[in-house]
């Protein structure tokens, strides 16, 4: 299977174009576009990293090692898509226009950090695994029913794929037909399990033959493929073709989440080894350095740009102060059942006794 399903690529490891399909399309306003991007969300990723460990926000979900797959991803929505997103998927919604500030406030505490601006189909973070993937379908299918073409994208791990909902997403998009991209990202690992573990399939690629949809293996750490294969798929989805299922085959450089001991399973000599070889923005800096448009003076500009950017989103998220615990009873239910209510009291009655 793993020679039906190849692992696409248009741009190697040394920044060099090994697949010309695309290339009059790889224009320098697009290249530095996804480089700004990319960039933006790693800056964004390293500092919720640093706030989680200075006690400024709670536990945090770092992506860094995965922007190419989120960022060229995202870019290719249009007004009135819908986007999916898990709990570690950051850069694909900073991409296509989510606030930083409210990203930082989801951290810290506050519901309204799950809320994107207006105009912009953005579900909340999914932290039950897969169970995105059912919303995503049932959205499309929606679209579909009232004669639009617009689609969904949904986001899931590797380890999300051994899970029903997963199955159930995949088996109704292709029965009805509803135009939505399953985009997994896989890193190797379901947490602490590696993929060799979890199933005996070689790629999850080929998933998609049980549903006979597309299934696509792409290099997840090269932004290009990553963007002009989603652009396809979504296409595909637009003009009635049903789904397509996406595998981008990526890696993370830390942790699970800031409550993660990595290293407790996994080789982190390998992980300073991809920052100097599979790293996705150091590949795009190497193409553009090939094609004459990338400066340090330009990058540093940049930086320059996005540090305000986020400075600015963090302090604004401080000035809301500290989040109400009790709000997370307050959205279950419309009417709160009794077990919520009583949940509620008696988490009222802990927090009397320790003050």
């Amino acid at each position: 299977m793993e020679a039906q399903f190849p692992t696409k690529q248009i741009l190697n490891e040394d920044g060099v174009v090994v697949n010309s399909e695309f290339e009059n399309e790889m224009t320098e306003s697009l290249t530095k576009e996804l480089y700004i991007k990319m960039l933006r969300a790693r800056m964004f990723d390293r500092k919720g990293v640093n706030l989680q460990r200075q006690g400024r926000i709670g536990t945090y979900v770092p992506f860094e090692g995965q922007e190419a797959a989120q960022v060229g991803s995202s870019l290719v929505l249009e007004e009135g898509d819908w986007m999916f997103p898990t709990y570690r998927d950051h850069a694909a919604t900073l991409t296509y226009g989510h606030s930083a500030r409210n990203l930082f406030l989801y951290w810290k505490g506050y519901p309204m950090g799950c809320v994107p601006p207006e105009g912009k189909n953005i579900f909340p973070p999914a932290v039950p695994i897969a169970s995105q993937l059912l919303h995503a379908t049932g959205t499309a299918w929606a679209e579909k029913m009232k004669g639009t073409d617009r689609g969904s994208i949904v986001y899931f791990g590797d380890g999300a794929t051994s899970e029903g909902d997963f199955h159930e997403g995949l088996n109704f998009a292709s029965v009805f037909n509803a135009p939505v991209v399953f985009f997994n990202q896989n890193n190797g690992f379901a947490i602490s399990v590696p993929m060799e573990k979890q199933m005996k399939t070689k790629t999850i690629a080929q998933k998609a033959v049980a549903y006979d949809i597309p299934g696509v293996r792409i290099d997840g750490n090269d932004i290009f493929v990553v963007y002009f294969e989603t652009k396809k798929a979504m296409e595909h989805a637009r003009q009635g073709n049903g789904p397509t299922l996406i595998e981008a085959v990526t890696y993370r450089y830390g942790a699970h989440t800031t409550a993660d001991d990595p290293s407790k399973y996994r080789d982190q000599e390998e992980a300073k080894c991809r920052r100097e070889t599979t790293d996705p923005l150091l590949r795009l800096e190497r193409y553009m350095a090939n094609k004459g448009y990338f400066e340090e003076a330009w990058k540093t500009q940049v930086e320059e740009e996005i540090t305000r950017e986020i400075e600015q989103a963090v302090e604004d998220m401080e000035a809301f102060g500290p989040a109400e615990p009790t709000d997370m009873f307050t959205h279950v239910f419309q009417t709160p059942t009794w077990s919520v209510q009583d949940q509620l009291d008696g988490f009222k009655s802990r927090m009397k006794e320790e003050v």
